[in-house]
This record gives C-alpha cells, structure tokens and sequence, in this order.
C-alpha cells in the first residue's frame, strides 16, 4: 500500500499566559488573527471548543470538515480533520507558561492522504510546515500588538 503519512511538530511563542493563549486557537478564536479564517457552525454552539463541536472552513478552494475532539481548558485542544478527497488527520494544540507570563505553544498535525491526489498537497504542506507556524508567530504578533493596551 501506498501513500502519505505525515506527523509534523512545532512551537511558536505567545506573548499571552497559557489560558488566553488557548483561546486563540478555538474555532472562534482564530477568526482574530487568521485572514479568511470563517468557522461555519451547523448548529448554534455557546462553546466553540466543546468536545464534540463540528464546524467547516473553505480555505483556497477546498472544504474542511473538524471535528473538537478532546480538551483540557487553558493546556490542550484537539480536531479530528478531513478535506473530503484529499487528506484527513488531527491537530493537536498544547499550551505550557513559559516563566515569563508567556507561552509556548505546541501545534501537532498528524495527516494522511486519502488518495493518490492527496499527496502532492500534503506533501507540500509537510515541506512548508516550518514556515507555516512561523506566519502564525507572526500573524498572532500582530493580532496582539494590534490590541489595545491596558490602562494603567
């Protein structure tokens, strides 16, 4: 049997401590600093990172389906994910306090491609993975620079 299989690991830090920095990474939470990032809800939903939450997102054309399906509050969150056609997987997020009132952020994909076309995609997203997380670093920076700053 062939095909592609591939589990890509990476950190970026959050200028946020580890419970506000898992927020940004609720379905809702990245419309704050994702561009185009638009979670669709098939039923109304009070918490979007609730075990069991479906939600589907189209991102350069193509259709995916996640599913939350685990959580810690403030530490860890998880999706199972499919793109219909092309590939499916989890992604796992986890949060730990970085000593400085920071975070780091710990973001895990584990993808498989579904079919032979799959795999070119997948492929290049496994070889992109690195600077992915690095335009989130940078996306997220921005979000928080963008924030207003607390009154004194």
């Amino acid at each position: 049997m062939s095909g592609a299989q591939y589990t890509l690991t990476g950190r970026l830090p959050v200028a946020l401590p580890p419970e506000e920095a898992l927020g940004l990474f609720t379905p809702r939470g990245e419309e704050q600093w994702v561009t185009g990032w638009q979670p669709r809800f098939p039923m109304d939903t009070g918490d979007d990172s609730a075990p069991g939450t479906v939600f589907e997102t189209d991102s350069h054309g193509e259709l995916t389906i996640w599913v939350v399906v685990g959580r810690e509050p403030g530490r860890r969150i998880s999706y199972a994910r499919t793109t219909p056609g092309s590939r499916a997987g989890t992604v796992t997020v986890e949060v730990s306090g970085d000593g400085q009132g920071g975070s780091t952020v710990l973001v895990t994909y584990e993808l498989t491609a579904l079919t032979p076309e799959g795999e070119g995609p997948l492929r290049e997203f496994a070889g992109h993975y690195p600077g992915f997380l690095r335009s989130w670093e940078t996306e997220i920076s921005r979000h928080l620079g963008s924030r207003s700053p607390h009154s004194s």
